[in-house]
C-alpha cells in the first residue's frame, strides 16, 4: 500500500502537469504521513541530499556554459568545425555534430548544446536547403554527446546518488570514448540520410583557413583541457575545476575575444542562479524520495525478481535498459539519476558490472530519453528552434535514434568501451 501511495500519487500529479520536484516532493510528504513517519524527515532528507559539497560543481559549470554561449565561443566552435567536415556530403550535419562534440566538452549540458549549437546551426541549415526534420534530429540526438564529455555535471550527481564512493574523474574519463563514438556513428547516419535526401556539399576552405578558425577556438578548446586535465591529473577536483571553469570563461570572452557585454554577463548569471535554483530543489527532492524507495526495499526487491527471471547478466542488462528507456521517455534526467541509482546499481553489481560503466550506461540510457517524448526536454528545444511540431521530429528521427542505441549496446555490452580510457589514466 505504501508503495501504491508513493508511486500513485507521483504519476498522478506528472500527468496533471505539475512541476517534477513539486510531484517527489508532495509524492514523498503524503507516503510518509500514511505510513506514520514524522513528516519532518523529508525536509531532513531534501536538506542531506544537498547539503553535498560536490554539488557545487553543478551551478558553477551551467554558470560556464552559459557565459561561454552569450560570449562567442560556441560560434568560434562551430566555425572550425564547419572548416574541417563541411565539405562533407550534407556536409552542414557534419557540422552540427563535430561542433557539439566541441562545445559539449565545454558545457556538459545536453539541453545547453541543443540551445547553443541548435540556434546557430538550425536556421543556417534551413536556408541552405537542409530538411527542417533533418536540421532538428541532429541537432537533437548529437547533443547527447554533452553528457558523454567531461564536464558531465550528471556524471557528478550519479557519483554523488552512487555513495560518493565511485571517483568523478574515473567517470568524466570512461565518457570520452563513448561519446567519440557517438559522434562517428551519427556523423555515418547523417551523410547516409544526406545522399538519400540529395542534400548539398560545402566548399573546402583550404588549410590556411582552417588554422586561422583554429587559433580562433584555441582558448575554448583549451577550457577542456584545463577540465579534463586538472581533474584527471589530481591537480583540482572536479568542483575546483568548476570554479576555474568560471574565472576563465570571463577571461576568454572579455580579455580573449572582448565579446562578452556587462547585458550578457548578468543575464547569463540571473541564467545561472534560475537552472541552478531548479536543478538543485528537484535533487533535494528526489534525494527524499529515493530515502523513501531504500527504506520500503524496493531495491532488494527488484534484485529478487530479476533474479527469479534469469540469471544471464545480458538479460539482467537488457531489462535494466529497457526500464530506463522507459522512465526516461517520461522523467527528466536528474531526478532519475538520483531515484534509479541506488535500485540499478546493487543489481548490476551483483552480477559483476563495474559502477562506473554503469554510470556511462546509465547517462547515455538517459540522455536517450531526453530526445524521446513525451516528456524529451532536448527533443522539445530542438523543435522550438526548428518551428516544427514533435511529430515531423518523430517520423524522421529514427536513424540518429538507432546510431545512439547502438553505441549503447556497445557500452552495455563490451566493458572495454568505458573502462579502457580510466584504466589506462590509472
Amino acid at each position: 500500500m505504501e508503495l501504491t501511495i508513493l508511486f500513485g500519487t507521483f504519476v498522478f500529479l506528472l500527468l496533471i502537469g505539475t512541476p517534477i520536484a513539486f510531484c517527489l516532493g508532495i509524492a514523498s510528504l503524503a507516503t510518509v504521513m500514511y505510513i506514520g513517519i514524522p513528516p519532518l524527515i523529508v525536509f531532513q532528507r531534501l536538506n542531506s541530499g544537498l547539503s553535498v559539497y560536490a554539488l557545487l560543481a553543478i551551478p558553477f559549470f551551467i554558470y560556464a556554459g552559459d557565459l561561454m554561449v552569450r560570449g562567442g565561443i560556441a560560434g568560434r566552435l562551430v566555425a572550425f568545425a564547419g572548416s574541417l567536415v563541411g565539405h562533407a556530403r550534407g556536409g552542414l550535419g557534419q557540422v552540427n555534430v563535430a561542433a557539439s562534440t566541441l562545445f559539449g566538452g565545454v558545457s556538459g549540458s545536453a539541453v545547453a548544446d541543443a540551445s547553443a549549437i541548435g540556434g546557430l546551426m538550425v536556421p543556417q541549415m534551413e536556408k541552405r536547403g537542409y530538411g527542417a526534420d533533418y536540421a532538428v534530429n541532429i541537432t537533437v540526438v548529437s547533443s547527447i554527446i554533452a553528457l558523454m564529455m567531461p564536464p558531465s555535471h550528471n556524471m557528478i550527481i550519479y557519483s554523488i546518488s552512487a555513495g560518493g564512493t565511485i571517483s568523478i574523474a574515473d567517470l568524466f574519463t570512461a565518457g570520452v570514448v563513448p561519446g567519440l563514438l557517438l559522434a562517428a556513428s551519427l556523423m555515418v547516419v547523417s551523410w547516409w540520410v544526406a545522399v538519400r535526401r540529395g542534400y548539398p556539399t560545402e566548399s573546402f576552405p583550404g588549410w590556411r583557413m582552417v588554422a586561422i578558425l583554429f587559433v580562433g577556438a584555441i582558448p575554448g578548446l583549451l577550457l577542456i583541457g584545463i577540465i579534463f586535465g586538472g581533474v584527471r591529473s589530481g591537480v583540482f577536483t572536479a568542483t575546483e575545476s568548476s570554479c576555474i571553469a568560471v574565472v576563465y570563461a570571463v577571461v576568454a570572452t572579455i580579455i580573449c575575444y572582448r565579446s562578452l557585454s556587462f547585458h550578457d554577463f548578468t543575464q547569463a548569471t540571473l541564467g545561472a542562479v534560475r537552472t541552478t535554483a531548479m536543478v538543485l530543489l528537484i535533487i533535494g527532492m528526489a534525494a527524499a524520495f529515493g530515502w523513501l524507495l531504500a527504506y520500503l526495499r524496493v531495491p532488494a526487491e527488484l534484485v529478487a525478481f530479476m533474479k527469479s527471471v534469469s540469471d544471464n547478466p545480458f538479460v539482467i542488462l537488457l531489462m535494466v535498459n529497457v526500464m530506463l528507456l522507459g522512465l526516461g521517455s517520461f522523467m527528466d534526467m536528474s531526478p532519475l539519476i538520483i531515484i534509479t541509482t541506488p535500485i540499478f546499481l546493487p543489481v548490476v553489481t551483483a552480477y559483476g558490472v563495474d559502477p562506473v560503466q554503469f554510470g556511462v550506461i546509465m547517462v547515455l540510457n538517459l540522455g536517450i530519453g531526453l530526445c524521446t517524448p513525451p516528456v524529451g526536454a532536448v527533443l522539445f528545444v530542438g523543435c522550438a528552434i526548428g518551428k516544427i511540431s514533435v511529430w515531423q521530429a518523430m517520423r524522421s528521427i529514427w536513424p540518429f535514434y538507432g546510431a545512439a542505441v547502438f553505441v549503447l549496446a556497445l557500452v552495455t555490452y563490451v566493458p572495454a568501451v568505458s573502462l579502457w580510457l580510466p584504466s589506462l589514466f590509472r
